[in-house]
């Protein structure tokens, strides 16, 4: 074996050995309680509100919620009737009941269909626009309640900005950023989260038949490996090491590397003119 490859992947093996292990899960979960607590307290703010889907990001966020916050929680179930399961919304609704949280079940529906009556159809877009009503919703409620907008990305969704900016991406606070999909999965089942929902498949929901592995193309377990090599290791690159060294094909390596450098703009404020061309 040639020596920069062996150096590869002992390089890979330290990668490994720190990524692939369960997290610490009961530090992680005494952290986001504590930060959730402060953010609320320092923002002067009487609670907390966020969209409940039924997914493993949403529900994860919801047990946090309940155990810091307890009615002081609301949680938004906000389907499209014409797209989304209604065993979705079955999950969604059993998880608030299990709780104990304050809820809201608004069909955005006709919502939608108000809107389509005048733009013209595509859909992406329209499939957007439901993330984006559901947004306006969930302000909406913090702003009657003065509560915060917990946000339900992990953080292979956030990198890879798979959410629709000012949609689902719009939040006050992301209590799971930190957490990439597998390793949530772990965090999920240590904090109580029900097997049938760590197990399903992650879907946005935004149109009929819409499930995240299969529009990426790429399972969470390949994501997940490529974005903390690009995140973590200070000697990535594509050429040389992943396709190589953990069997991950260069197709997918760079797909997702792409995915990461071009949604760069979903994780940053806008850019202001005095940014770049300096003071009026």
């Amino acid at each position: 074996m040639p020596r920069v490859q062996r150096w590869y992947m002992e390089e890979y093996g330290k990668i490994k050995a720190t990524f692939n292990p369960p997290p610490d899960c009961g530090t992680i979960q005494q952290n986001i309680e504590g930060f959730l607590k402060n953010m609320v307290s320092q923002k002067k703010a009487d609670g907390v509100v966020f969209g409940l889907s039924g997914g493993i990001d949403s529900v994860t966020v919801a047990y946090l919620a309940a155990k810091v916050f307890g009615k002081k929680a609301l949680a938004l179930v906000m389907p499209d009737s014409t797209v989304s399961p209604s065993s979705e919304t079955g999950d969604a609704l059993k998880v608030i009941g299990d709780l104990g949280l304050d809820y809201k079940l608004i069909d955005i529906d006709v919502i939608h269909k108000i809107y389509s009556n005048y733009l013209e159809p595509d859909e992406l877009a329209l499939g957007n626009l439901r993330a984006r009503i559901r947004a306006n919703i969930i302000y909406y409620y913090a702003n009657l309640k003065n509560y915060l907008v917990l946000g339900t990305s992990d953080k292979s969704e956030y990198l890879i900005g798979y959410f629709t900016k000012f949609g689902d991406g719009s939040a006050d606070v992301l209590p799971i950023v930190e957490l990439y999909k597998t390793q949530l999965r772990e965090f999920a089942k240590f904090i109580g989260v029900p097997n049938n929902i760590i197990t399903k498949r992650s879907s946005p929901n935004l149109w009929k038949g819409h499930y995240a592995e299969e529009e990426i193309g790429i399972s969470y377990e390949k994501i997940d490996t490529i974005l903390y090599c690009i995140e973590d290791w200070d000697n990535f690159t594509v050429e040389q090491f992943l396709d190589k060294v953990t069997g991950i094909s260069k197709k997918d390596v760079e797909k997702i590397y792409q995915m990461y450098q071009n949604t760069r703009h979903k994780r940053i404020l806008p850019e202001r003119v005095g940014s770049k061309y300096g003071n009026f």
